[in-house]
């Protein structure tokens, strides 16, 4: 090798050394009980992600039919001008934005999932607590999304064979056949592992995008040239919303913060696997407010179409397609938005949980178990969510789910990079020895357990108690804060000094 080629391979391994933490690990001091392969950090060869493939995590999560179906509901429910509630959705697009760059940089940094990164501020007992929290959540969103990716294949095996007017639990044996046949191909598309998952995602993002600009292209041309101007008062009427401008404004903000809540949580599952945390803030820059400025725009358009066209607001865009009268747009469309909501289905609802649930079990739950287990438990709350969980309300089942996890984000932000000055010793978290860095009392830090208590019931209350109603939408947000504020004030006695954070190394 010439000396030149030697600087340059000396350079390059400094750099590598710099960035990946995950490289000082030590398999040797690994406990059995806290680790498997599946949660063991990757080192820089192991990383095969680029802006691209983040950028269509989000556009696929988006662009799925739970994804639109909340959109086009919030133009609906606060009477509010449509250009105000696209503009609320894009604010909240740069919200998320900075929140996963401050949860996505430490994997990117150690290599590591997010229940093994949350051991840091939880404890290495505590950290089973956020793991299977959202563990439950992922679960259950994991089977209402099997639910909506299966309404668009219903629609194309009644297309071929038609459908009985027999139903069992809200759903015709056509609706069934399709609940199972999109629960099985996401088992299969599980089990091939995570690069295939990510080419499935990198084309099936783009792919919708062509479909929903089509269908917009369909619904304006229908609706005739004063669609446009409809949109400053369409929405205005039909909706009971009591609350100011500005409320309806940030509750919609709010909203959509919570919806993405459980990705924003646990996005170092995804960006360990991404090559330099350069790639992560492009992909998530070019992915939520740029996309959404897009995507917003497109479901205001075709929303607003559905109140010209056919008199009511049709929130699903399975059934828009249905009803637009175009035999191989319906096709197409219904085959995309199976591929994008699978797609969000796979990387949001269960891939976390499956490194969760292997988080509580290392030694007997792999990371395949752990997807099997999610899948079947998702399969019963898919089978409920039309007859029985959806009647509570979308927005409101969001905030919800939102409120629950929100204090472990401001905890996670807080310890890392106030407490911790973003270094963490990599192999005390896998060691459940007293002396570990994480082990805290008996593997659990009760300041964190106080602050989460803090942050939780505040932001659940601001969803459940009547006399909250007026911060609706806003728990997540508010959780997250008063989380994080609880946990530096009651970690103050044992906050880091700056020249103590080598030792953490």
């Amino acid at each position: 090798m010439s000396t030149a080629n030697k600087q340059e391979s000396q350079l390059h391994n400094q750099s590598n050394s710099a960035l990946y933490d995950c490289t000082t690990f030590n398999p040797e001091r690994k406990n059995s009980r806290l680790y498997n392969d599946d949660l063991a950090p990757l080192q820089p060869e192991q990383r095969s992600w680029g802006w691209f493939s983040i950028f269509n995590v989000w556009s696929n999560d988006i662009q799925s039919l739970f994804g639109y179906t909340l959109a086009a509901s919030l133009f609906l429910s606060y009477g509010l001008n449509g250009w105000w509630v696209m503009a609320a959705i894009i604010c909240s697009g740069f919200i998320v934005m900075l929140m996963v760059n401050l949860t996505g940089k430490p994997s990117v940094k150690y290599g590591i999932p997010f229940p093994v990164l949350i051991r840091a501020s939880m404890g290495i007992n505590g950290a089973n607590l956020p793991a299977i929290l959202r563990a439950i959540i992922g679960i259950f969103w994991y089977g209402v999304q099997t639910y909506f990716a299966s309404t668009a294949v219903a629609i194309l095996l009644t297309i071929m064979m038609g459908s009985s007017d027999a139903t069992f639990l809200g759903l015709n044996s056509t609706a069934w056949i399709a609940f199972v046949i999109v629960w099985v191909f996401q088992i299969m598309l599980f089990w091939a592992g995570v690069e295939p998952i990510k080419h499935f995602l990198n084309w099936a993002g783009p792919l919708v995008y062509v479909v929903m600009v089509i269908l917009m292209g369909v619904v304006w041309y229908q609706s005739g040239s004063e669609l446009l101007p409809a949109i400053n008062s369409i929405f205005a009427s039909g909706s009971d919303y009591t609350g100011t401008s500005f409320q309806a404004f940030t509750a919609i903000v709010g909203t959509m913060v919570a919806y993405f809540a459980a990705v924003v949580i646990n996005f170092g599952d995804f960006s360990r696997f991404l090559r330099s945390e350069k790639e992560m803030r492009l992909g998530n820059l070019v992915g939520l407010p740029i996309n959404m400025m897009f995507f917003s725009f497109i479901a205001l358009v075709i929303t607003a179409g559905t109140l010209v066209l056919f008199g009511e607001a049709l929130t699903n865009p399975a059934e828009i397609v249905e009803r637009v009268d175009a035999l191989p747009l319906t096709i197409v469309a219904a085959l995309t938005f199976f591929a994008a909501t699978v797609g969000i289905n796979m990387v949001a609802n269960f891939i976390p949980p499956a490194y969760d649930l292997a988080n509580l079990f290392p030694k007997h739950i792999s990371f395949r178990k752990g997807g099997l287990i999610t899948a079947v438990i998702a399969f019963f709350v898919g089978a409920l969510w039309l007859s029985f969980i959806s009647k509570i309300g979308i927005v409101g089942f969001v905030n919800v789910v939102g409120a629950v996890i929100a204090p472990f984000f401001g905890i996670l932000v807080v310890d890392y990079y106030l407490i911790k000055r973003q270094h963490i010793n990599i192999n005390d978290l896998f060691s459940d020895q007293p002396d570990g860095a994480y082990y805290y009392y008996k593997g659990w830090n009760i300041r964190g357990l106080i602050a989460f208590a803090v942050g939780a019931i505040f932001s659940i209350a601001t969803v459940l108690v009547p006399a909250l109603t007026k911060l609706e939408g806003y728990g997540f947000l508010l959780g997250a804060i008063l989380g994080g504020i609880a946990y530096w004030l009651l970690m103050q006695s044992d906050a880091i000094k700056p020249n103590q954070a080598s030792d953490f190394r």
